[in-house]
């Protein structure tokens, strides 16, 4: 059955994660979408490596890991921007387009024609995306930025990591591009509601993604916490600064996280530890008073969690109702039986290594499933079947 998306085309002129990432979602749900590059070079992450795609007699391709995990599902036409026979390619795909995405530099792709005013004229219906740092206003709009940058700015880094007075403390990234990725879903979802509104209007729309925003919004709870309290929020390492006791913890022979949610969980994780009496504890007795007194609390949490490993305690726990879990490593996830029954990973034929491994996307549909049936294209894979499309 053809994917939910399968009457939409989009032309994608974005690069590196953020564009790419919601190209490839986009791509997911069935929309044709034509990835445009510069010839001979392409998207810069395509040599983002080691590591590198092998060939079956072990050599390296061009094609890095970091290019191959945002591109999948995708056409490839490799054209020059800057010269007017490539603008005129991108005017004529755009006119036959539903969405354009893109994240230029503020005003660079005006100089080539290719902005929205000028596509919108070519295409009223179109729905453009742009996606920058700091978006098509304000002082900054013309800066320049990467997503290390704006985990620092948006203060993500600023709750992230140890306390400075434990080991290893001080500001820290999350371990995924998280600004990137975010900044893609929330394209992605703008340019659904966009394409619902113009079934109802017959308008498109021009859509202004900015990281530092993105970055901002999803602070979520940390955000609120300080515009209730006042209290800038301190890095707490893995401890939650909302709800305790969720940590991690050290067991006889190895880690496993706890996280207890509510009162009724706290009881019985107490009574599966050996710790009943902390339930009636008042300074336990409730979560607030648990976080207030969460230093006391938690030596007494290690002390127990100490004696037994961490498969016995998961076990007990998950037995009792308590959630827990262990710390995968990321080849541990995909041996995860939960991880493979939801096929999480799938291998693509790809035409030079014979294979490609995928994670693929999240969403499932009873109606109309996902199919991932193309690998991410070698640089202009798709150009000349393009080009043809066009009449040219």
């Amino acid at each position: 059955m053809p994917g939910p998306l399968s009457h939409i085309r989009v032309l994608d002129l974005s690069r590196i994660m953020a564009g790419p990432w919601a190209g490839q979602i986009l791509a997911d749900l069935g929309a044709d979408v034509i990835k445009v590059e510069r010839p001979v070079v392409g998207d810069d992450t395509r040599g983002w490596g080691p590591p590198f795609l092998k060939r079956a007699d072990g050599s390296d391709t061009a094609e890095a890991g970091y290019y191959l995990s945002v591109n999948r599902g995708k056409r490839s036409i490799a054209i020059e921007l800057d010269k007017p026979e490539g603008q005129a390619v991108v005017r004529a795909l755009a006119a036959r387009s539903d969405i354009v995405l893109e994240n230029f530099k503020y005003g660079a792709l005006a100089r080539y024609g290719l902005d929205y005013e000028s596509l919108k004229a070519v295409n009223p219906r179109l729905i453009y995306c742009s996606i920058t740092g700091f978006g098509q206003t304000g002082p900054r709009r013309e800066v320049a930025a990467y997503d290390f940058m704006i985990q620092a700015m948006s203060g993500l880094m600023s709750v992230t990591g140890e306390p400075d007075d434990r080991p290893g403390g001080g500001p820290e990234k999350v371990g995924v591009p998280i600004i990137d990725i975010m900044s893609g879903m929330y394209a992605s979802t703008a340019i659904l509601a966009a394409l619902s509104r113009r079934g109802e209007t017959g308008h498109g729309d021009h859509i202004d993604i900015a990281m530092l925003d993105v970055g901002v919004a999803f602070l979520a709870n940390q955000a609120m916490n300080y515009l209730v309290s006042g209290k800038n929020p301190a890095r707490t390492g893995n401890a939650h600064p909302n709800i305790q006791p969720q940590d991690v913890f050290q067991t006889a022979d190895g880690h496993i996280v706890l996280v207890v949610g509510n009162d009724g969980q706290f009881v019985k994780f107490c009574d599966v530890a050996g710790l009943a009496p902390l339930a009636q504890d008042d300074r336990f007795r409730t979560n607030a008073n648990r976080v207030r007194n969460v230093a006391v609390l938690r030596a007494l949490i290690a002390e127990a969690l100490r004696q037994r490993d961490s498969a016995a305690w998961i076990s007990a726990l998950e037995a009792a109702g308590v959630p827990c879990g262990p710390i995968n490593t990321v080849a541990t996830v995909f041996e995860d039986e939960q991880v493979r029954h939801r096929e999480m990973r799938r291998d693509l034929p790809h035409p030079l290594s014979g294979v490609v491994p995928q994670v693929v996307s999240p969403m499932r549909f009873r109606e109309a499933p996902l199919a991932f049936d193309r690998p991410p294209p070698l640089l202009g894979q798709h150009t000349e079947e393009i080009l043809r499309e066009l009449g040219l």
